[in-house]
């Protein structure tokens, strides 16, 4: 294993269907690490955020450790921010495949210097499907304004794993860093902040979680921080279907920020 891809994590193997956590930066230049994941199904592989130009390296060491490059079929994308795309133009010049982003942010690509767009799939609001040659499909599932206006989470639904980008990440204070959380009550403090000012309004937070509950969900995994196990994923849905957030709070955004 590379030295500098130690924390390579498959999180479900069935021997001919993989998920894999491809790992985090141990310090980041952002002071957030991001977490990368492949998805490899009967030697096809999809890529989940794969992450901006500073982590491209360490990214594409850890996927040629499970696969060649050109067995990678599709990039997925929730979003458009920087720590998720902005290694996008690197991705485009080593892999041959199409690159999943929503149809609201694709306009924008060309300010990542993407200029070719015969690869790019844009995805409509209700969401859609990635298909792999023998039928198998991912769920793409809508979260809009959760935090971003076009935004999706992802279902695999033979590894039974919800790619929920940014719902559910959890920002550690350096050296507490944890793969999964171990008590979800103690965890809260690592992901209220973020949730509060990150996510929309309850009425998305809730609109996703009733569609989320129509899914078997063995595990959550976000686009930072720690990885959710079934039981402590159940108390973030309950805690996430009830958080006042956003807009909901406004008020007190701007009291909190008046001199």
């Amino acid at each position: 294993m590379n030295k500098e891809n130690n924390n390579l994590v498959t999180l479900f193997d069935n021997g001919e269907h993989k998920f894999i956590f491809l790992g985090s930066e141990n310090k980041s230049v952002e002071s957030i690490s991001t977490n990368q994941y492949l998805i490899i199904h009967k030697n096809e592989g999809v890529l989940l955020d794969p992450g901006g130009v500073h982590v491209f390296p360490r990214v594409l060491a850890s996927v040629v450790e499970f696969i060649d490059l050109g067995k990678i079929k599709h990039v997925f994308y929730s979003h458009q921010d920087p720590d998720v795309s902005s290694g996008i133009t690197l991705w485009d010049s080593v892999l041959e495949t199409n690159f999943y982003i929503s149809k609201l942010w694709e306009r924008f690509l060309p300010h990542f210097g993407i200029f070719e767009k015969s690869r790019m799939v844009t995805i409509e609001d209700t969401g859609g499907k990635i298909k792999f040659k023998d039928g198998t499909q991912l769920e793409i599932i809508p979260a809009h304004f959760l935090h971003s206006t076009g935004n999706f989470t992802l279902y695999d639904p033979v590894s039974k794993i919800l790619f929920s980008g940014d719902i559910g990440v959890s920002v550690f204070p350096e050296g507490e860093e944890k793969l999964f959380v171990e008590d979800f009550s103690n965890h809260m403090k690592y992901i209220e902040g973020f949730h509060k000012r990150y996510m929309s309004s309850n009425k998305a937070c809730k609109m996703w979680v009733e569609l989320i509950k129509k899914y078997e969900i063995e595990q959550m995994a976000p686009q930072h921080g720690a990885i959710y196990k079934k039981p402590e994923f159940e108390e973030f849905l309950k805690w996430f279907s009830n958080l006042e957030c956003g807009v909901d709070i406004l008020d007190k955004i701007y009291r909190k920020n008046e001199k």
